[in-house]
């Protein structure tokens, strides 16, 4: 099949890494891929242009980031855009446009004139939308339009989320999937040792790691609350976190000082070459609200790298989680996620085998070849259901 990535955010962050994953692992079983997204603005430290010609995936032309789902001088983009998607101009024509963003998904369902009075023509491409989104819609006439008429195939991160969606479908093609993450990637170069000793911590200390955003929607409030909370009982623990924010004092610094527990959180940064030796270092992981990827990449990297997981019932977070085997999900409380810490510290052993359960669940379970084969699934369901 001949498929095209359309995207409109430039950002290395949301769906951006699971996107390039699937991209390459569609290549890798005979698919032409193509990209199509904005170029980096100046001064930009990361893109995903910039990562996609890292991975050989080279984007083939630009397209203009604009943050709104419809901008003035749209009506000139969409007709380029049809151009591209259904003759040879460009690398078309296309079997499958897929989108991630409510912007490129209202580009191409315009450009391939869905739901749109009168529109009724043959065309080749088909539009299928992969939706990251973690929360419910209600059934507005927008969410009813873009959901239903505007995309041939819709895909969700959960079953939950599946069903939700689903509602606005009119029996149109939907489905779920769990996401993938690049197993290669997660090799380590250093020592767990090695890593808290960089951070300034023994090797005897009790380490929960979090990697997030550092906003207050990703409930540091229940974290720093859960810290404070069993403090005393376990002196040794850390709250290591990994990631960066421009609202870090608001969210976590002032917070902790207020509970007493500044001296228990640590700040491992932003990390981008060692973020999987330092990943690996934690002893447990906790994963609360799924951020800009509902995917939660970073729950997936941690079981893949043999950590035990604590998590709520957010998104697809329970369907990641196996509770009791590969971790503990919780209500989202402190004193739950407080007595979750203390649970799976009191019994190293108990401890360990959930990590080793969630390293074979995760390298079992988001494999990309996992993912590029349901996809193929999916795509010729859309193109077998009548337009």
């Amino acid at each position: 099949m001949k498929i095209l990535q359309l995207v409109s955010d430039w950002k290395w962050t949301g769906p951006a890494e699971p996107m390039l994953v699937a991209m390459a692992a569609l290549r890798e079983r005979g698919h032409q891929v193509d990209l199509v997204c904005p170029e980096a603005p100046p001064g930009a430290n990361r893109s995903l242009w910039e990562e996609a010609m890292l991975r050989n995936l080279s984007p083939i032309h630009p397209i203009a980031a604009r943050r709104s789902a419809v901008a003035a001088g749209d009506g000139e983009r969409i007709r380029r855009l049809r151009q591209w998607l259904e003759s040879d101009e460009l690398a078309g024509p296309y079997d499958i446009v897929q989108c991630w963003h409510a912007r490129d998904h209202v580009l191409g369902a315009r450009a391939l004139r869905l739901g749109w009075p009168g529109a009724g023509r043959p065309r080749r491409s088909r539009l299928v939308r992969f939706d990251v989104g973690s929360s419910r819609l209600a059934a507005w006439p927008w969410n009813r339009w873009l959901y239903g008429p505007a995309c041939d195939g819709l895909i969700c991160v959960s079953d939950a989320l599946e069903k939700n969606r689903g509602a606005m479908r009119g029996g149109r093609p939907v489905s779920s999937t769990s996401g993938a993450i690049d197993l290669d990637a997660l090799g380590t170069r250093k020592s767990r040792r090695g890593v808290r000793e960089e951070l300034g911590l023994p090797e005897s200390a009790e380490l929960v790691g979090v990697v997030a955003r550092m906003q207050a929607h990703r409930r540091f409030d229940l974290l720093l609350g859960a810290l404070a909370r069993i403090a005393p009982e376990r002196p040794d623990l850390r709250l290591v976190l990994i990631g960066r924010g421009t609202h870090v004092d608001e969210v976590v610094r002032m917070p902790a000082r207020r509970l007493g527990v500044a001296d228990r959180v640590v700040f491992a940064g932003y990390r981008v070459q060692d973020y999987a030796d330092v990943l690996r270092a934690m002893d447990v992981f906790t994963f609360l609200v799924p951020g800009s990827d509902g995917t939660c990449r970073a729950l997936l990297q941690a079981a893949a790298l043999g950590l035990p997981l604590v998590g709520t019932r957010r998104g697809a977070i329970p369907e990641i989680i196996s509770n009791g085997q590969t971790g503990l999900l919780v209500g989202e409380d402190p004193a739950a996620i407080a007595s979750a810490w203390s649970e799976l510290f009191g019994d190293p052993d108990r401890r360990r085998a959930m990590g080793e359960a969630a390293r074979n669940d995760a390298r079992s379970r988001f494999r990309p070849d996992r993912l590029a084969a349901w996809l193929e699934r999916f795509y010729r369901e859309v193109r077998a259901f009548p337009v």
